[in-house]
């Protein structure tokens, strides 16, 4: 594939719920984008938005009710290998080591043999910095090494996108910058095309190429930002301390704090369309 061309490429996405009583709720609206190979791109909006469903419908979790999403040229029909997926929840086995849940990744591989399996391993162990913890349980070790545990995973697994749905969310803050800082390395040393969901706008400022960001739901993109023309400089987690990200920082929460408002509004008329529709 010609490494100028979209890798993946979402065209008029849209997605509706229907309730139980009938009722049909648009969650995304007519969303395209084209994402290049080795990109991070950041899905940025306010809670409840549609992003984590959009996210969703590019790993072919769920389908979408219009449009399509195509992955090197190939329409996303459901799950598989070449999409790997890290949730907010710690999704990592606690009857295996921190090894072997790593090995667990490579364990559906056909292109690599064993010995070269145990390399793969190893070499993600390293990378997420838990060499020294490789024979701990997952269940006796912090929830910040528990969610390196599942990106070695997924990584080991050698997807071809990378889709991460706030996977530190629940975390404290002094450990999600850490992570934060760790995956800005490891993306430099392994340029996996990802696509990282978050509401956090420092967080998608410090990781991303490109953020979309999201309007109140139904989610459409409000704007694009190409993180690199307003931060020149090498991206690391000092650079939260510079006056060019504080300007991005400002001009972004002003969006958000916008569609914050709309999804309260949202709320509200929904919740008053229920106790007048004899719902609550």
């Amino acid at each position: 594939m010609d490494p100028i061309e979209p890798f993946l490429k979402l065209s008029r996405i849209s997605k509706s719920f229907v309730s139980d009583d009938g009722e049909t709720t648009p969650v995304i609206d007519n969303v395209s984008m084209d994402v290049l190979v080795g990109e991070f791109v950041v899905f940025l909006g306010p809670s409840g938005c549609g992003k984590t469903t959009l996210m969703r419908i590019v790993g072919g979790l769920e389908s979408s009710n219009d449009g399509e999403v195509l992955l090197s040229g190939e329409k996303v029909t459901g799950p598989d290998r070449k999409k790997g997926m890290v949730f907010q929840a710690y999704t990592s086995f606690p009857w295996l080591t921190v090894l072997d849940n790593i090995r667990f990744g490579t364990k559906y591989r056909n292109d690599i043999g064993k010995m070269e399996k145990e390399m793969v391993a190893d070499h993600y162990l390293q990378l997420v910095g838990l060499k020294e913890f490789s024979n701990y349980y997952v269940n006796r070790i912090s929830g910040g090494m528990r969610q390196r545990v599942a990106i070695a995973r997924t990584l080991a697994a050698n997807p071809d996108v990378l889709l991460m749905d706030e996977p530190f969310g629940a975390l404290d803050a002094q450990t999600r910058e850490f992570l934060q800082g760790q995956l800005l390395e490891i993306n430099k040393r392994e340029r996996k095309t990802t696509i990282f969901v978050t509401h956090d706008v420092d967080e998608s400022i410090v990781l991303a190429d490109r953020i979309f960001i999201f309007s109140a739901r139904p989610a459409s993109v409000i704007e694009i930002i190409q993180v690199s023309q307003h931060i020149t400089s090498e991206r690391d987690i000092s650079v939260k301390e510079t006056q060019s990200f504080f300007k991005l920082r400002n001009h972004i929460r002003d969006l958000m704090r916008d569609q914050a408002r709309r999804t309260q509004e949202l709320a509200e008329q929904e919740i008053i369309h229920g106790v007048e529709g004899g719902r609550v």
